[in-house]
């Protein structure tokens, strides 16, 4: 199994996790969160980055890792490619969500070189045929999964799970969330039939159909209430869902891992382009 390392955002436990699987980390983190993953890692030398997508919570870090190790390999999907070798528009994009807080929730974004990087598209073999790669758009449309030794590393696709016994929400910030393709990503994540899920907000669990289940009707009910309520009571009314699940920590560990605006404004861009069809 993977040792998790928890990156302790922003001070909070189980927000973002890093996988370190053998000489593979799967889902770097942000570059914030940087001092925390090489304290863990101590002389350990990673050899490659596994990246599920290329969002600065799971991917920030990179180019930073790259700089230290320069022969480290970045896999990566090959929509989200340009952005790692120049990452200028994707951290442009992000800071219209974040404005001034960028520095302080994500850190800087350093370019990986071209040469290190192994460009996906799905169905590949890597690692010597230790990881199976698919490609699970829906969170992004650069998403990929890996399936090794019945744990399969979903990213974001498995959803926002904090505790093990916690409930699971899809994580639904813009620009590209497509409900009809995360419900076909999770079918592929099903027909590996793994043995555990590993996902960044936070851990492992091995109730893999609950989870995968719990996600997938969420992502339709919410995606419903954001069409037919608007932003305010959406917002209300997923706080408040997220609250009878839990106590007042876990609903801020939820809130910090998948802000509730973010999630609304996702499914309203979702929403915009299937009207102008």
């Amino acid at each position: 199994m993977a040792r998790v390392i928890d990156l302790m955002h922003l001070g909070r436990p189980r927000v973002i996790a890093c996988f370190v699987v053998g000489d593979v980390l799967v889902d770097p983190g942000p570059a914030s969160c940087l001092p925390v993953l090489e304290r863990a890692l101590g002389d350990q030398r990673p050899a490659a980055l596994l990246l599920t997508h290329i969002h600065l919570d799971h991917a920030g870090a990179s180019g930073s890792l790259v700089e230290r190790w320069p022969d480290l390999r970045v896999y990566v999907h090959e929509r989200g490619a340009r952005h790692m070798i120049d990452p200028s528009r994707l951290y442009d994009s992000a800071r219209r969500l974040y404005g001034g807080d960028m520095e302080r929730l994500w850190g800087e974004m350093l370019p990986v070189p071209e040469e290190n990087l192994e460009v996906l598209s799905g169905g590949e073999r890597i690692r010597g045929g230790a990881f199976e790669v698919a490609y699970t758009p829906g969170h992004a449309s650069h998403h990929v999964s890996y399936l090794h030794d019945g744990t399969a590393y979903v990213g974001d696709v498995g959803g926002v799970r904090t505790t093990p016994g916690g409930m699971t929400i899809p994580p639904t910030p813009p620009p590209d969330i497509d409900v009809e393709a995360w419900h076909e990503s999770l079918a592929v994540v099903r027909a590996w039939r793994p043995r555990r899920l590993a996902i960044t907000h936070f851990g492992e669990s091995d109730d893999v159909e609950h989870q995968l289940d719990e996600v997938g009707e969420r992502l339709d009910a919410w995606s419903r209430l954001a069409r037919d309520v608007g932003r305010d009571r959406f917002i209300a009314a997923v706080r408040e869902e997220v609250r009878r699940h839990g106590d007042a920590d876990a609903a801020a560990t939820y809130e910090q891992a998948a802000p509730v605006e973010q999630l609304y404004a996702g499914y309203e861009r979702y929403w915009s382009k299937r009207s102008v069809k």
